[in-house]
């Protein structure tokens, strides 16, 4: 593959990055290993100095590396320097509360004095997506950091500047060398380096067609893996839902990062009392925004990554319209060379229908018409994907149990979906496992190592010896 930055705004080719040689994977995983095997017995505490470093390194220079992400995937510069200023809450909540997540924890057993030690796994393989790159990194790197595993990094291909800016600023804090190195690799390589002994976990995030080979080859190789793929999340707009606050937040879940995120509202399923007006605010909302360069703040909506991905949106928009799906509203075409979607929104999607249950990563919106909660909770659920989702209801206790109903990972009952470095994320089914950020994340890729300990041995009748004789 073609490492490769193309302005998605301008279409200019800005540059272009060649592979990784075999031999400098190898010296990689070679710095890693070594760097492991010093981690092993280093304290938590040596390492935290420098996730604090790095929290202010993306705090002091937001801007320049915000404008990094906009020329690589044309995010808009307002979020872009969002998804920075994350970044350093990640590193910063890691720096504070990696020693207690981390110590050991004591068992009350008859076998001894039992504790549950939390020591590093090792070398890790990161496999990442385009759609936010440093904050995709940022919560792998630093809870795993901490813990003491070295990474090495496969980016997307059309992202490598940014890969560079995170992989520099990691450098930069001071972090010793092997601990975080990108690769530019193919896939070749990529199966070469996940089957390799030295790496012992690997955590992707991206397609379900990416996950799927990846888990093929850790899996031949038994090695640990998180996995954190598409979703179809579900809008669900509830017979009582406040619809001021429906109308605000339903048209964001869409089109925040162009529609580009694996836990944006994709499905907007609406009971029959508020379709209605819901369909109508939507459209409204749709045609108000404003494309142009992502860096100009007054902005509202981005082009999307890249040619490619504005193409296979276009296919499946058409192929669901084939299909019987109405298209309720398409925005009207602007003048711009830019990769821009049109806004579009789509009715009438049935079961039958390609576009049923399937990821649109875009700005496009697929809603449908339910009688009533039940149906609605029974539609989000007739899925392949199980990832985030969004409950409107007319109290949160209310939202609160119809979001439990959801086979799904996370749910955000009257409010907009968040990523913050206290709250787990992850999915189910199809939308992958494991779970990143929070207390979990941390023990993703941790070796949970139990010590018994006694000063003599137990022979007693209820001891270990004489159970362990006894099997």
């Amino acid at each position: 593959m073609a490492y490769q930055t193309t302005n998605p705004y301008t279409n200019e080719v800005v540059k272009t990055y060649e592979d990784a040689t075999p031999e400098y994977v190898e010296e990689s995983l070679a710095k890693a290993q070594k760097l492991y095997l010093k981690w092993r017995n280093d304290p938590v505490s040596s390492r935290i100095p420098v996730l604090h470093k790095l929290a202010q390194i993306f705090r002091d220079e937001t801007d320049s590396l915000a404008k990094v992400l906009t020329v690589d995937m044309g995010k808009l510069i307002g979020e872009a320097k969002g998804e920075v200023i994350l970044c350093a809450m990640i590193a910063d909540y890691y720096a504070d509360h990696a020693e207690e997540l981390l110590k050991p924890r004591t068992i009350e057993s008859i076998a001894g004095e039992a504790q549950l030690e939390n020591h590093p796994l090792g070398v890790m393989m990161a496999v990442e997506p385009w759609n936010f790159p440093y904050y995709q990194m940022m919560r792998i790197f630093a809870p795993n950091f901490a813990v003491g595993d070295p990474i090495v990094y496969k980016h997307a291909a059309i992202t490598p500047a940014s890969a560079l800016a995170f992989e520099d600023a990691v450098r930069r804090a001071g972090a010793p060398e092997g601990a975080l190195t990108n690769l530019f690799l193919s896939y070749d390589q990529v199966s070469d380096v996940v089957a390799d002994k030295r790496v012992q976990g690997v955590a992707l995030t991206g397609s379900e067609r990416g996950g799927v080979a990846v888990a093929k080859v850790a899996g031949e190789h038994l090695k640990k893996t998180t996995m954190e793929l598409g979703g179809v999340d579900a809008f669900i707009v509830a017979h009582d839902a406040n619809m001021t606050d429906v109308k605000n937040i339903a048209p964001r879940a869409r089109l925040y990062n162009a529609g580009q995120v694996c836990t944006s509202s994709k499905r907007f399923i609406v009971t029959e009392n508020n379709y209605d007006e819901f369909l109508a605010s939507l459209k409204d909302a749709f045609s108000s925004v404003k494309m142009g360069d992502p860096m100009d703040p007054s902005t509202t909506l981005a082009p999307m990554n890249s040619k490619r991905a504005k193409e296979k949106l276009q296919a499946q928009v058409d192929e669901a319209i084939a299909g019987g799906a109405t298209a309720y509203y398409v925005h009207e075409p602007i003048d711009d060379d830019g990769q821009f979607f049109m806004p579009t929104i789509l009715t009438n999607i049935t079961k039958d229908n390609p576009a049923y249950g399937k990821e649109m990563f875009g700005p496009v919106a697929q809603v449908y018409k339910v009688k009533d909660d039940d149906a609605a909770i029974a539609l989000a659920n007739d899925a392949d994907y199980g990832l985030g989702g969004i409950v409107f209801a007319g109290t949160a206790e209310y939202g609160a149990e119809l979001a439990s109903r959801i086979e799904t990972g996370m749910v955000f009952v009257n409010t907009f979906f968040s990523s913050l470095p206290e709250l787990e994320f992850g999915g189910v089914k199809k939308s992958g496992f494991g779970r990143e950020l929070g207390h979990s994340g941390i023990f993703s890729f941790v070796n949970q190592e139990l010590v018994v300990k006694r000063d003599h041995p137990n022979e007693d009748e209820t001891g270990g010896l004489v159970l362990a004789h006894k099997f």
